[in-house]
């Protein structure tokens, strides 16, 4: 609320209220813990797929299939991931929600 009473928004750089907080704070999570962690939990099932399609499976044709699934899927979780972060970085764009980002780390050696 303004001065007059009256209830303003801002989703400028200057994030102050409540509600723009939340989604800077929401954004910075999807984009610095979830996104990473979702990459590498599909990058894990890609190299399993071509592991088990290629390496465990001696040549066994269900074995093989098993693993081009895997595979399959692998690629379908990288293209969705990728997707959806496109889609939460323009919507955060457009409504000036930049983020905020870790503080540097302290460090013992002066700069």
């Amino acid at each position: 609320m303004n001065i007059n009473g009256s209830l303003t928004f801002s989703f400028g750089s200057g994030c102050a209220s409540g509600i723009c907080q939340i989604a800077t704070n929401l954004l910075y999570l999807i984009n610095n813990v979830l996104v990473p962690v979702l990459f590498a939990i599909a990058f894990i099932v890609f190299l399993y797929g071509i592991a088990k399609a290629y390496i465990f499976s001696h040549g066994e044709p269900d074995e093989v299939a098993e693993g081009h699934k895997l595979l399959m899927w692998g690629i379908i979780g990288f293209v969705v991931m990728i997707s959806i972060w496109g889609i939460v970085n323009v919507v955060a764009s457009t409504f000036g929600l930049g983020g905020f980002y870790a503080p540097t780390p302290p460090s013992s050696i002066p700069l």
